[in-house]
């Protein structure tokens, strides 16, 4: 049966990797037709497995299994992706959750609790630089002065809920009540190449490593290419390329920091023009909120250095911090045991990549299973799961949901 659920959960995330914003690549950002269409597709799935469904303000897809008892059990991940991105990252999540109260429903059988299967609107942050926007809905901590930002095609987050059938002022009102909430669990391929060194099929999520976004902007002088001396120059973006540098020496020389300049805007960005103002991105990750914080220092301070030997300005701005979050012991030792169950060897990681279950942790315990992905590829077309793999986590998310209901 678990095979079966696996090849349709397969089926499935082909079906919504055909939903894009482009033609030529998968794209689907929050508040778009993509995912209007992508939410409409899965709520049918959630419908067909017996949930009564609806969609909140922020555009959080929202399925409910109903139990014989007091309590949820939420499920789910999300259904927003990067640009250019792989199929499973978010959408495997939300769709083994679906399968699994197929197969419930299926066996007519009821648990003594309700199950929430939540497919959230934005995880990734593509459109607006801000991510967990749907959980944060959810969760009820998301920031109204998100409303205001703007993406790049000078659309506010306000006017795009609004397009999208959201009233952008009743998204407290969305807020889930966390009295009942028995916790959140989110299955999600591992974006990392541990499971498959270790021929393992799935993991348990130990921990989810701290996260700083911000910006650092180099200011200069702009001017011509071919009549200001190479010695009076005051190049932004050369300082911002010595930066970059900076950023990968310091992640280096520190086990287990990650750090990532993902984005560059140079102004005015002509061929001819010395660049004046040039504007990068920055992802700190580490599993110790000590190492990143004192890792963000470092380099904020070698930014300033960089900037005082080149003459130009400096500024920056934090866009976004998530502490490091420890997982339940509990729900982590009942993953942990199902996976036995099944004869696997039970390996914990640590997840290096941000989830919605960070944000999810604020109101409720959380648990994470990893699905092993070929050669640990993400937020890439090439990302890959094996139908088995599926059928192990369809099948550890079941025997989970039974130790549960004991």
């Amino acid at each position: 049966m678990m095979n079966m659920l696996a090849q349709v959960v397969m089926e499935r995330c082909d079906l919504l990797a055909s939903i894009s914003e482009e033609p030529d690549r998968l794209t689907r950002r929050f508040a778009t037709d993509a995912m209007r269409r992508a939410n409409e597709l899965a709520a049918a799935w959630m419908r067909d497995a017996g949930m009564a469904v609806r969609q909140d303000n922020i555009g959080n897809l929202i399925g409910r299994y109903y139990g014989s008892g007091a309590g949820t059990l939420v499920l789910g991940s999300h259904l927003d992706t990067v640009r250019d991105a792989g199929r499973y990252d978010g959408p495997l999540g939300v769709m083994v959750a679906i399968a699994c109260v197929q197969a419930l429903q299926d066996q007519g059988k009821q648990l003594p609790f309700a199950i929430e299967v939540v497919a959230f609107a934005d995880e990734e942050g593509l459109r607006y630089g801000t991510s967990y926007l749907g959980s944060k809905a959810y969760t009820g901590t998301f920031d109204p002065a998100y409303l205001n930002l703007c993406d790049a095609d000078g659309i506010s987050m306000r006017e795009a809920i609004s397009a999208a059938g959201g009233d952008p002022d009743a998204i407290p009102l969305d807020k889930r009540n966390r009295d009942d909430l028995l916790g959140y669990c989110e299955v999600h391929i591992e974006q990392g190449p541990v499971l498959e060194a270790q021929g393992l099929p799935g993991g348990v999520v130990s921990a989810i490593a701290g996260q700083t976004r911000a910006t650092i902007t180099f200011r200069g002088e702009a001017g011509h290419a071919g009549t200001v001396p190479m010695s009076m120059r005051r190049d932004a973006l050369t300082a911002a390329a010595e930066f970059v540098l900076a950023v990968e020496e310091t992640a280096r020389a520190e086990p287990g920091l990650v750090a990532t300049v993902g984005q560059l805007a140079v102004q005015p960005g002509a061929s001819n023009v010395i660049p004046g103002e040039t504007t990068v991105s920055l992802d700190l990750r580490h599993a110790e909120d000590a190492i990143r914080e004192r890792a963000l220092a470092l380099v904020y301070d070698k930014a300033e250095e960089i900037a005082a030997k080149r003459g130009v300005s400096l500024t920056h701005r934090l866009i976004q911090e998530n502490s490091a979050m420890r997982c339940d012991p509990h729900l982590t030792t009942l993953f942990a045991e199902a996976i036995v169950s099944l004869g696997h060897e039970p390996l914990h990681l640590v997840s290096g990549a941000g989830h919605d279950a960070v944000t999810m942790s604020q109101i409720t315990p959380i648990a994470m299973l990893f699905v092993r992905c070929k050669g640990g590829v993400s937020h890439n077309p090439a990302e890959s799961v094996e139908v088995e793999d599926v059928a192990v986590a369809i099948e550890v998310l079941s025997r989970f949901l039974r130790q549960m209901s004991k």
